[in-house]
C-alpha cells in the first residue's frame, strides 16, 4: 500500500513540473512574440526557471519515494 502512495506522490510531482514548465515555455513564447529584440534575455530566464522547476520536481519525487520507508 505504501508503494502506491509513494508512486502517487511522485506522479503528482512530475505532473506539476510538466504543467509548470509548459506555462513557462508558453509565456516565454508570448513575450518573445511581443518583443523579439528581447528574445535572448527571455530565453535565458526561461531555461533557468525551467531548470529550477525540474530540480524541485526531482526533490518531490525523492521525498515521495523515500518518505514511505
Amino acid at each position: 500500500m505504501t508503494g502506491s502512495i509513494a508512486a502517487l506522490g511522485a506522479g503528482l510531482a512530475v505532473i506539476g513540473a510538466g504543467i509548470g514548465i509548459g506555462q513557462i515555455g508558453g509565456k516565454a513564447m508570448e513575450g518573445i512574440s511581443r518583443q523579439p529584440e528581447a528574445a535572448g534575455k527571455i530565453q535565458t530566464a526561461m531555461i533557468i526557471a525551467a531548470a529550477l522547476v525540474e530540480g524541485v520536481a526531482l526533490f518531490g519525487v525523492i521525498v515521495a519515494l523515500l518518505g514511505n520507508k
